[in-house]
């Protein structure tokens, strides 16, 4: 990556990169809900800290340089395997079209994701091989 990253000035400009990650929900009181009543000589009332909630989603982003080019939350229950990946994949190619016309014009952008079981399957190296997708390789 550094060799390509110092020969070809644009390199770091092409990549999107993707990866998946927890996302907690929170339910915060808002300024209103938390207002109380009190008389000048009452004690200081204590804040609740906000905690993690027992909700949790799995997001899917994928950005470059410019910001967020997709993002999608996976359902609940549901595993990010090759098949789930592949249906992502498809979404992402017209999210790319739209947000970043002049990347897919010139074919000039490569996927950067790990090296997970569900990105390295045969039918993800087959789709983006069959669509022109590069791939920037990811030490093991």
């Amino acid at each position: 990556m550094l060799h390509e990253a110092e020969s070809d000035e644009n390199f770091m400009g092409q990549i999107i990169t993707g990866n998946e990650t927890w996302v907690y929900w929170y339910d915060p009181e808002t300024k209103h809900q938390s207002s109380q009543w009190k008389s000048a000589d009452s004690p200081r009332s204590k804040k609740v800290r906000h905690v993690l909630s027992n909700v949790k989603v799995m997001l899917i982003v994928f950005s470059d340089m410019e910001g967020i080019v997709h993002y999608e939350y996976v359902p609940q229950g549901q595993t990010v395997n090759q098949q789930f990946y592949l249906q992502v994949l498809k979404r992402l190619r017209p999210a790319v079209s739209r947000k970043r016309t002049q990347k897919l014009a010139a074919g000039a952008w490569a996927l950067h994701h790990d090296n997970v079981l569900a990105h390295t399957a045969h039918s993800i190296q087959v789709f983006l091989a069959s669509h022109g997708i590069s791939v920037v390789q990811q030490p093991p």
